[in-house]
């Protein structure tokens, strides 16, 4: 699928995007692997990484998903594009709702323009759990540009350019997520949690970039791909991390929630159920039914959460996953 052909991931100096361009690479051949990010910082570290000479795949873009023209010159020639750009800090977002809607709304409307503007084969987005029933900024504007990607697959008519998303829930060491910051705290020997009843879904680096690999080969153009993946309390998790540190309950924090959900329970009877992960299929009358002939439609009420999750993350396969981190 990737062989010969010029990929583009927006966002591609993040902890996805830096994992994505190792796998590319080691088990891939791409004409071209273009990174397209804000930071010129990151390009330059990553560059020392991932060279871009004449003679290799790698490409540096400076740029921001706000700004379609930048965008519509980065994808020319483009046949692949993986939409990781985004404002994903939850506090964040609240404190800065308009950035967030600019960055992560405004964003997707751009990579959708510039994508059919230009011809790109495939587009396919990274989204979250937060964007299930959203009781926060961040996950309001996720939700939109999920809508935003299935929905643009009107425009692009039966041969056009197809758009698809991936939902999944907390990334295991990536930038921002709780384990960094309970590695952080463990030396002074104590740990925060916002809540002790709360649970949330996992998945590391390396599960969520071949996940996405997957589905860019599966992807015909309208589905929302949801991976079966575990989930596990954040006591032990921080028990985990921290086993003998005294852990502090400092409260929920604006927008947060006790448990995240991938399927809701409106979703789910339009959504099949696969060996390994669920397809959210689109709702609309261009969407051809046999797509997907081997799932299977969930029970009525079926809804995917973290805390009725059948799935758990023990403490010994944290530990490993950890262990592969530090």
């Amino acid at each position: 699928m990737f062989d010969d052909k010029v990929v583009l991931v927006t966002g591609g100096t993040g902890s996805f995007g830096e994992k994505f361009t190792h796998i590319m690479l080691t088990d891939f051949r791409p004409k071209k692997l273009i990174i397209f990010s804000r930071d010129e910082l990151k390009q330059h570290e990553m560059r020392q990484v991932y060279p871009d000479g004449a003679d290799g795949p790698m490409r540096y873009f400076i740029g921001d998903v706000r700004d379609v023209e930048r965008l519509r010159r980065a994808m020319h020639g483009v046949d692949i594009v993986v939409h990781a750009a985004a404002l994903k800090q939850v506090p964040a977002c609240e404190y800065n709702p308009i950035e967030a809607i600019m960055t992560n709304v405004m964003g997707a409307k751009n990579v959708i323009d510039a994508a059919l503007d230009t011809g790109v084969k495939k587009v396919l987005a990274l989204s979250t759990d937060k964007a299930v029933n959203p009781v926060n900024i961040y996950g309001a504007t996720k939700l939109v540009a999920e809508k935003l990607f299935v929905h643009s697959n009107v425009y692009s008519g039966a041969t056009g350019t197809r758009f698809s998303c991936v939902r999944y829930g907390n990334v295991v060491g990536s930038r921002g997520s709780v384990i960094p910051l309970f590695l952080q705290q463990r030396h002074n020997g104590s740990v925060t949690v916002t809540d002790t009843r709360m649970t949330r879904f996992w998945i590391t680096l390396e599960q969520g970039v071949r996940f996405v690999v997957r589905c860019i080969e599966q992807m015909q153009g309208g589905e929302v791909f949801i991976p079966k993946i575990p989930s596990m309390d954040i006591m032990e998790l921080a028990r985990t991390i921290a086993p003998n540190c005294a852990i502090e309950e400092i409260g929920i924090r604006p927008g947060e929630k006790l448990h995240e959900v991938l399927v809701s329970e409106d979703e789910a009877r339009q959504t099949l159920e696969l060996d390994d992960m669920y397809i959210v299929q689109p709702h609309h009358p261009w969407w051809f039914r046999g797509l997907w002939n081997e799932g299977k439609l969930l029970p009525d009420g079926f809804r995917y959460s973290s805390d009725t999750n059948r799935q758990y993350l023990l403490p010994h396969e944290l530990e490993k996953l950890l262990a592969e981190l530090l």
